[in-house]
Parts: structure tokens; C-alpha cells; sequence
């Protein structure tokens, strides 16, 4: 850990007993749904710790910050041209979050999907950065970097783009501890939390689907004819090349 007062990055937290317990519950999210969800394009944006895509089985599937470099509010990709998009904390993170999920919506094919994580700011974590926030000499238990979107404003976000929510739950209801062994101790809270308190986990996972209200499903076959005979070619694939 950094000297009381100093923040660390992201990368540097997952690291750390806490952000190696957060990465491995969302790993499992993804193994456990990304498998069932098809198509021929996926995309990630942000979290190259999470390996989000592995289980999936779309042939074209890319990493931004390693199989293609882009802006993430500037996807070099045709409108409507991707089945899968993940963004587990980017929103977070992003200068400017509506854009961002403004290009996403963009980019993804009607009836695409689209898997978001968060970190809850009605949660002991939550509360907890809060707090080291506050204090001027404080530590944050968390990166200072980037600012939390609670849950029910996420979903609000994408219901105004046309985001139907299909699947969505809460982790992590652990204190904010920072020890390996204490976390272990506290393991037991696990069940009662997601039992009696579930929207108080520490982190949130929602799937969307995107809506085209008023479109016939015979446009839908047809534009899924098309992006089968036609990969968005930007860059090396580095999924796709690892397989063959």
C-alpha cells in the first residue's frame, strides 16, 4: 500500500486483497454468461485484468488497449456492426460517461447486448471511500480515480437508450477491509447479504439488451446475414489469431 494520504491506480488496487476479491467475482459473472450470448463481433472496454471475453464464442472478439487502440467515445467501428459489448468499470473512469455509453449504443446491433459493472455507492465500500474522501488526510479505500454510478441511475441511463435491462445482481458484502486474512473471517457474510440485503453489495452487474422499438425481426435476420459475411476490420484480432 501507498503512504496514508496517497491514492493508487487501478491497476495497482486489484492488486491488493480487496481489488483481487472483486476481480474474481466478476470473473465469475462473465464466465458464467458471456458463453450463452452469440453472435460475431464482442468488444471490451477497459479492465484488461478481466479477461471478460474468454468464454466466449463470437469469432472476432477485441480488447481495447491491446488488440486495437481508440478512444473509447470515438469506436472505430460501423454503426450497428457489434453483437457483445463489456464495460466493467468504464464508465466509471470515463471523462464524460453519457458519451461513452451514447457510442456504445451506436455500435451495437439491434437485440446486442451490453454487460456493465459497477461499483455501488450504497454499499460499506461505498461508504467507506466516502468517508476517506472527506478527510482531508484520509486514505481512499478505493482509486480516487473516476466516480461512482449508483445502480438505479445506471439503469435510468439506459432505459433512455433504449437499454432493456434482462439480467442484473449485486456482490461483495464484506467490510471494507484490507487484509487477506479479515476478508476470509468475514467470508460467512456472503449469504445473509445477498439474502436480506442484496442491493447493498459492493459491486453491480447488469446485462441490457438493445431495443429498436418498431423493428420486424425479417430486418434483423437480414442484418445478421451481414455482419456474418462482413468483420469490422480495425484491427489485429487478437482472440481470433490465438485460436487458429
Amino acid at each position: 500500500m501507498t503512504d496514508k494520504g496517497q491514492s493508487i491506480g487501478l491497476a495497482a488496487w486489484l492488486q491488493t486483497p480487496p481489488g483481487r476479491y472483486l476481480l474474481a467475482w466478476e470473473q465469475a459473472q462473465v464466465e458464467a454468461a458471456v458463453p450463452d450470448l452469440f453472435g460475431f463481433h464482442a468488444l471490451q472496454l477497459g479492465l484488461p485484468e478481466l479477461d471478460g471475453l474468454q468464454t466466449n464464442r463470437m469469432p472476432h472478439r477485441w480488447l481495447a488497449g491491446r488488440d486495437l487502440l481508440c478512444d473509447f467515445d470515438a469506436l472505430p467501428f460501423e454503426s450497428a456492426s457489434l453483437d457483445l459489448v463489456l464495460l466493467p468499470h468504464a464508465l466509471e473512469l470515463a471523462s464524460d460517461a453519457h458519451a461513452l455509453l451514447r457510442e456504445v449504443e451506436r455500435v451495437l446491433r439491434p437485440e446486442g447486448r451490453l454487460i456493465v459493472f459497477g461499483l455501488n455507492p450504497a454499499s460499506l465500500w461505498g461508504l467507506r471511500q466516502k468517508l476517506g474522501r472527506l478527510k482531508s488526510r484520509g486514505e481512499p479505500y478505493l482509486p480516487r480515480d473516476g466516480e461512482f454510478i449508483g445502480y438505479w441511475r445506471m439503469r435510468d441511463w439506459l432505459k433512455l437508450l433504449s437499454f432493456e435491462v434482462e439480467a442484473a445482481r449485486f456482490g461483495i458484502y464484506r467490510p471494507p477491509l484490507r487484509s487477506e486474512a479479515w476478508l476470509q473471517r468475514w467470508q460467512w457474510i456472503e449469504g445473509v447479504g445477498s439474502r436480506w440485503w442484496p442491493v447493498l453489495g459492493a459491486v453491480y452487474y447488469i446485462q441490457a439488451i438493445k431495443r429498436v422499438h418498431g423493428m420486424r425481426m425479417i430486418g434483423l435476420a437480414r442484418n445478421t446475414r451481414l455482419a456474418a459475411k462482413k468483420a469490422p476490420a480495425v484491427a489485429l484480432n487478437h482472440h481470433q489469431k490465438k485460436n487458429d
